[in-house]
């Protein structure tokens, strides 16, 4: 799970268009990411630092440090993802979005959460299709 989100711009070329390390490597603590990516319709992109890796509970999480969800929207915002394994095989994958508002004003991230689940689909039909 942590080692592979350069591959999410392979599989998922129509949402996500570049997923760039700047700092660090692939898949581990600390590296700094920058996605470039289609939110709402318009070209974005965001910066973010991947803060902890919990390998043994299947758990990451990113920290936005610059972009257009921080510039436009939110003084901050951290997305949490937990891979919940199945009795049956596979995962549940569980996203939450941890976010500060700028103002009362500044919507509620709905469409965001859309698409990061839009995204972890197309990746869990990639995973099976690869038989993983």
């Amino acid at each position: 799970m942590h080692a592979m989100t350069h591959h999410v711009a392979k599989v998922c070329p129509d949402k996500v268009q570049s997923v760039v390390i700047h700092e660090g490597g692939w898949g581990t603590e600390r590296s700094i990411i920058s996605w470039s990516y289609v939110h709402d319709g318009k070209a974005c992109v965001s910066k973010e630092i991947i803060e902890d890796i919990d390998k043994e509970n299947n758990k990451m999480s990113f920290r936005v440090l610059e972009g257009d969800l921080v510039k436009h929207h939110y003084k901050s915002f951290k997305f949490l993802l937990h891979a919940v394994p199945k009795k049956k095989g596979g995962c549940m994958v569980r996203w939450t979005m941890e976010y500060e508002k700028i103002n009362e004003n500044t919507p509620d991230p709905h469409t965001m959460m859309q698409l990061v689940v839009d995204v972890s689909k197309q990746v869990e039909v990639h995973l099976i299709s690869k038989g993983c």
